[in-house]
């Protein structure tokens, strides 16, 4: 059971690929560094996915947070079929270290276990 006084709501942008695969309930785990402001996400809180610079927006329920060393342990560890249904293992790691330079996958990723809200 989820304890709802302590859930909390945060909002984070999205590139509309990615957007369009979680409105779609497609896309069940998203890909983040271990930034230092996304450390208080839990099981539980609700996330508004935004596409930058529009008014489109996607409610999700984070379902687990799981850290991970880097983005290869990740995709394994997750399965990319749940991070990115639409490309391979290799393409979506290209893409996840196209957004994320060395210095950032070193802070650590995170696997964050999402569902989708309403319709």
């Amino acid at each position: 059971m989820t304890d709802t006084t302590t859930a909390r709501r945060h909002e984070l942008n999205l590139y509309r690929q990615y957007f369009d695969l979680v409105a779609a309930g497609r896309k069940t785990i998203e890909v983040r560094v271990r930034y230092p402001h996304l450390e208080g996400i839990a099981a539980g809180d609700v996330i508004r996915f935004r596409v930058k610079g529009t008014d489109e927006t996607c409610d999700v329920r984070v379902l687990r947070v799981t850290e991970h060393p880097g983005f290869e342990a990740l995709l394994d560890g997750e399965g990319p079929a749940n991070v990115n249904p639409t490309s391979t293992r290799e393409q979506q790691l290209a893409n996840i270290r196209g957004i994320y330079p060395p210095e950032k996958e070193a802070l650590g990723a995170l696997a964050i276990e999402i569902e989708r809200l309403g319709p």
